[in-house]
């Protein structure tokens, strides 16, 4: 099997060593990520400029390629590099990824990167504290985690969360509750108006969903999939649209009938009452 690993932290970032630690019991590892952190950079692809693809050395002697792009232009170009490639793994990434943080993530963009390609992608991502996470006592689940999902080949598109100390694993939905960013005003020392756009944390998440498996130190697996279509909006949107057909169907068309005009009586004394 051939796994090629990204992430949206950096070439750098000691998540992505981990994973390739970790993966490389599993088959034939490559190494493609962001020379520089693109955290939150979403599913951005890099059409106004040419990318770069440079070897690097990496902790564990891996087969490591830096671009100067974003985490989908990795992945498409880990993919074009690197012929045959079985699954792609993005992190582990340096803090979650949960419920509405799905739409802006850069690590679960190139696992979404790897389902456009027809490929399988799976995110990894884990808390963070004041200290760097501690990756040796997440390797016992992160092995676990791929060995279930590897059998699983009928889920194209997964997202993983790690918490610091894992007691179990869990099959999730998203949250949707509430978007958890937020506008933070600022000034720089000129005093111009800054912004910044930051997180704050939720809470009172429903059970079963990634937030509430987090929350209570479980290892959330849930599977998602690029189709964004609201199936029962347009269920509803089609059978409205079937009953106004139906309804101007069976609605009886008025017969128009035509008129008849009444003769005209001669009148007498006329040329035309004269008799032959």
């Amino acid at each position: 099997m051939r796994i090629l690993i990204c992430n949206d932290d950096g070439v750098y970032s000691p998540g992505i060593v981990a994973l390739a630690k970790v993966a490389s019991r599993f088959g034939e590892i490559r190494i493609v990520a962001p020379d520089v952190e693109q955290s939150s950079m979403g599913h951005a692809i890099t059409s106004s400029r040419p990318l770069r693809y440079r070897r690097t050395p990496l902790p564990g002697g891996f087969d490591a390629y830096r671009v100067n792009g974003t985490p989908a232009d990795c992945v498409a170009l880990g993919a074009f590099g690197w012929k045959r490639v079985d699954l792609v793994l993005s992190g582990i990434n340096l803090g979650p990824n949960l419920g509405s943080a799905c739409w802006h993530s850069g690590t679960l963009a190139a696992a979404k990167q790897a389902t456009l390609l027809g490929l399988r992608g799976i995110a990894f991502s884990t808390a963070v504290a004041e200290k760097e996470p501690d990756f040796n006592s997440l390797e016992p689940y992160v092995e676990k985690v791929l060995k279930l999902l590897l059998e699983k080949k009928n889920m194209a598109l997964l997202n993983v969360n790690l918490p610091r100390k894992p007691k179990g694993i869990l099959w999730t939905r998203q949250a949707l509750r509430q978007y958890d960013g937020e506008v933070v005003p600022g000034q720089d020392p000129l005093k111009r108006p800054i912004f910044w756009f930051t997180v704050r944390p939720l809470a009172g998440e429903e059970k079963g969903t990634d937030r509430w498996a987090f929350a209570q130190n479980f290892v959330s697996i849930t599977p998602l999939r690029q189709d964004l279509t609201d199936e029962k909006s347009l269920a509803q949107a089609l059978a409205l649209e079937q009953g106004k057909a139906a309804a101007k169907s069976a609605t009886p068309t008025p017969v128009r009938q035509k008129r008849i005009k009444p003769k005209s009586k001669r009148k007498r004394g006329s040329k035309h009452n004269v008799p032959p």
